[in-house]
C-alpha cells in the first residue's frame, strides 16, 4: 500500500511540479533522493521553477560522488533551463557540507552565472535532515 502510495505520488510530481517554496523542493528531494551511496541529482527548472527535469548525474560510493560542472552545465543548455538546484545526499546521515562540496559548489555557481544560469542552492540530505547552503551562506 505505502509502495502504491509513493509512486502515485512520484507520477504527480513528475508532471512539472513547480518548486516555488522551499518546504516543495524539500518535500521533492525527500521522495526521490536516498540511498546507501551517494546519488549528485540536477533539478533543472525553467523560468517559473517548474521542474523541467531530475536527472542523477552521479552514483558514487558511501562518501564520494565524482562531478564534473561541464555536464551538469551542458544538459542545462540541451534542456533550455534558466534555473538549477544541485542536491546530493550523505547516507552517513550527516547532511554538513565537506570542503569538496563547497568547493563544487562555488565551481559550478561561477560556470552558470557565465551562462546566465541561476544555481538556486545546493541541497545535502542525510538521515531525514537536509542543509542548504544557501541558507549557510555558502552560495
Amino acid at each position: 500500500m505505502v509502495y502504491e502510495a509513493r509512486q502515485i505520488l512520484l507520477r504527480h510530481l513528475n508532471q512539472n511540479p513547480v518548486l516555488s517554496s522551499w518546504q516543495a523542493v524539500l518535500d521533492y528531494c525527500a521522495l526521490t533522493i536516498r540511498g546507501d551511496v551517494e546519488r549528485f541529482h540536477v533539478l533543472y527548472l525553467d523560468r517559473r521553477n517548474r521542474l523541467i527535469s531530475d536527472e542523477c548525474l552521479a552514483i558514487g560510493t558511501v562518501d564520494h560522488v565524482p562531478v564534473y560542472p561541464r555536464e551538469v552545465l551542458r544538459r542545462c543548455l540541451a534542456l533550455n533551463a534558466s534555473a538549477l538546484i544541485i542536491v546530493h545526499n550523505h547516507p552517513a546521515g550527516d547532511p554538513e557540507p565537506s570542503a569538496a562540496d563547497l568547493a563544487m559548489t562555488k565551481e559550478i555557481r561561477n560556470a552558470s552565472a557565465s551562462l546566465g544560469v541561476i544555481l538556486h542552492d545546493h541541497i545535502i540530505t542525510g538521515a531525514g535532515r537536509e542543509t542548504s547552503l544557501r541558507a549557510r551562506g555558502d552560495l
